[in-house]
């Protein structure tokens, strides 16, 4: 299927490994140029360069690939971003999400940095990004959040608490005059997928509890109906359709991916 947005420029956060960087390569694949943006500045030029390898092997007219290593948390970071690219027909945010822990251990500067990254963050780029599009008349925002908004975790509280809060937001300002002006915005909520994240839970609850790491694998993927992980190349691939002409019609939802793990109806 043709997504019908080739030529267009996007901007993909966090997107040095994990599910950013295969939203990313969705994305090149369809032709859209693309600026990601990490922190880690070595691994995100290996990403770039591994993206314009795809872009290359994709054929037809070969999109752009543009890299800024900077923190997108920071007012400083997006200077920094937008300085390289003004406009942008797509933005994907996504931010690491806070550490776990007992509600009672947090202090204001937790709940601020949690606040900060994973729901003022991603409202940022869409205060900067939304009004541009709306005058072109097109735009597609991808907020990468989590599963945990259907489905709380308890010892995710910080981000049980900061993605709601954007999810709250969003499904307000999807539905306001942006919706006539052919701009969409849509969350991604991302079940158990195999990124270096979820590697790195494992071996920590592996050491915590005395079992090895394949026996943690192996319970956690028996809790999902697909009896697997995700992967970050097909999280991409529903990334770029939301992004595409076919998903005009679809805005303001939360779109699950996890295997079918949650077990509600709605």
């Amino acid at each position: 299927m043709d997504l019908g947005i080739a030529g267009r420029t996007a901007l993909v956060c966090g997107a040095s490994k994990g599910l950013g960087y295969g939203c990313a390569q969705a994305l090149v694949r369809e032709g859209v140029n693309v600026v990601i943006v990490a922190r880690g500045a070595e691994a995100l030029q290996a990403a770039a360069k591994s993206l314009r390898e795809t872009a290359a092997a994709a054929g037809g007219v070969t999109p752009g690939v543009k890299h800024v290593a900077a923190d997108i948390t920071t007012a400083e970071g997006r200077a920094a971003v937008f300085a390289e690219q003004k406009d942008f027909d797509i933005v994907v945010t996504n931010a690491g999400g806070p550490p776990p822990g007992d509600f009672r251990d947090w202090d204001r500067k937790a709940w601020v940095a949690a606040l900060d990254a994973n729901m003022l963050t991603p409202i940022e780029l869409i205060k900067a990004t939304v009004d541009g599009m709306a005058e072109r008349g097109y735009g597609r925002i991808v907020n990468i959040t989590s599963s945990s908004v259907k489905a709380p975790i308890d010892i995710l509280g910080l981000s049980n608490g900061a993605r709601s809060g954007l999810t709250g937001f969003v499904a307000g300002v999807a539905r306001s005059s942006i919706a006539a002006r052919g701009v969409t915005i849509n969350n991604l909520l991302p079940g158990a997928f195999d990124t270096d994240r979820l590697r790195h839970s494992m071996e920590v609850g592996a050491r915590k509890s005395g079992r090895t790491v394949d026996a943690m694998r192996e319970s956690r993927e028996n809790g999902i109906p697909a009896r697997r992980f995700g992967t970050a190349a097909e999280f991409g691939e529903v990334c770029a359709f939301l992004c595409s002409m076919q998903a005009t019609y679809l805005t303001g939802q939360n779109i699950l991916l996890d295997g079918g793990a949650y077990p509600g109806t709605y």
